[in-house]
């Protein structure tokens, strides 16, 4: 038996184990993820995980926000199997809106998070109304070409600093002056007298604190909504769009809602971002930050939230964990990219649908699977193209 036929029967017996787990020991499971990321930014771990580069900025930025965004871009692509490749639009538009408001017209970022979230969520429904009768390649297309119009108009406009971009932006009012003690286990750990809820200049510890908030918010309302009529419809939607509009799903309806709620994910993680930079360019976001976001999502497991969370994490890390290899740690990045494509298609942690999607030959994705050979080896054409 090889190495991976043994992980693969590992992760299935955990996944069983996980099944049928009561109440009490999920919610055990999960208080200690969450303990386990308060610790994550000790020295101990960050001499291990990064001894190149400075572990609490890597984790505010950029895991903390490709996990937060790959969150929201699952809603679109994993969930209801929407391919959106400028979905770094969204970021852009939460980050410029915390810039303008906080630097020219003075609000606070307290006030200014919701209303950046609405923002992003309203050019969501401004982009999808028009463009989602569209499927696969074409709303591929016309997402890619929105993404960069956002960047562009950016570096046009002088109002808003143009390619040098926007700078002062304030930072967070400080909550509280409380601070960690400064007694074991905490010195040990490094977080001895840190203060969680004062965000300054040097220390990026409050802000990966403020995002780990930020991504445990959307992870319990994407899991809510993907276990409510919601969740069913862009199941449906995802597998036949036109079987499920036949048997009376409004389509439209829910996809927009896919595409609000993903944007608006993405506006909040803009919002965070542009509070800790303190000065944003359009070069900050480029068409590749929508690529890596779509490789973590399709590399973790498109619509299997765990799966999603650990595909962003290494997507952001392996490049920063690899330094040292100057140029050519990219090379080996993409290597590694492309092999776990070819040996694991459907993702590193898939969701069971997904992957009996896969098998079937369509891709687990909807419109995104088209072509995909199945256990024959022939591919087979996804019924919601037969349409098209």
């Amino acid at each position: 038996m090889s190495w991976l036929t043994r992980a693969r029967a590992a992760l299935r017996g955990v996944r069983e184990w996980w099944d049928s787990a009561s109440g009490p020991v999920r919610w055990s499971v999960y208080l200690l993820l969450i303990v386990g990321a308060v610790l994550l930014p000790a020295d101990a771990v960050g001499n291990v995980m990064s001894p190149d580069s400075n572990w609490a900025d890597l984790l505010f930025f950029p895991i903390g926000g490709y996990i937060l965004l790959a969150i929201g871009l699952n809603v679109v692509v994993g969930q209801a199997g929407l391919l959106d490749l400028g979905y770094v639009a969204f970021f852009a538009i939460g980050g410029y809106t915390m810039a303008i408001l906080g630097e020219k017209v003075g609000w606070s970022f307290w006030e200014i998070l919701p209303v950046g979230i609405v923002v992003a969520a309203l050019s969501g429904v401004i982009l999808g109304a028009p463009t989602l009768r569209l499927r696969g390649d074409y709303l591929a297309i016309v997402t890619l070409g929105f993404g960069e119009i956002i960047r562009i108009t950016a570096r046009n406009t002088p109002a808003i600093g143009g390619p040098n971009g926007i700078s002062g932006i304030p930072h967070p009012p400080t909550l509280t002056d409380w601070s960690i003690p400064d007694v074991e286990p905490f010195t040990s750990l490094g977080l001895g007298g840190l203060a969680p809820f004062e965000y300054g200049v040097l220390d990026a510890r409050p802000y990966y604190y403020l995002m780990l908030a930020a991504i445990i918010v959307a992870i319990v309302f994407v899991v809510r909504l993907n276990r409510s009529r919601v969740g069913r419809a862009w199941a449906a939607i995802r597998e036949d769009e036109d079987a499920a509009e036949l048997m009376g799903v409004p389509t439209f309806k829910f996809k927009l809602a896919a595409f609000a709620i993903g944007a608006a994910i993405g506006g909040s993680a803009g919002v965070l971002y542009g509070a800790q930079v303190t000065s944003l360019n359009p070069a900050h976001f480029e068409f590749m930050v929508s690529a890596l976001i779509l490789a973590a999502v399709v590399l973790g497991g498109a619509g299997n939230l765990p799966g999603v969370i650990l595909g962003a994490f290494i997507v952001a890390w392996l490049p920063e964990r690899f330094r040292e290899l100057k140029d050519y740690r990219m090379l080996f990045f993409g290597l590694a990219l492309v092999l776990m494509m070819a040996l694991r298609p459907e993702g590193l942690l898939p969701s069971r649908r997904r992957k009996a999607e896969l098998e079937e030959g369509t891709g687990g994705m909807g419109g995104l699977g088209a072509g995909v050979a199945g256990p024959d080896g022939d591919p087979h054409e996804v019924k919601a193209e037969v349409a098209g």
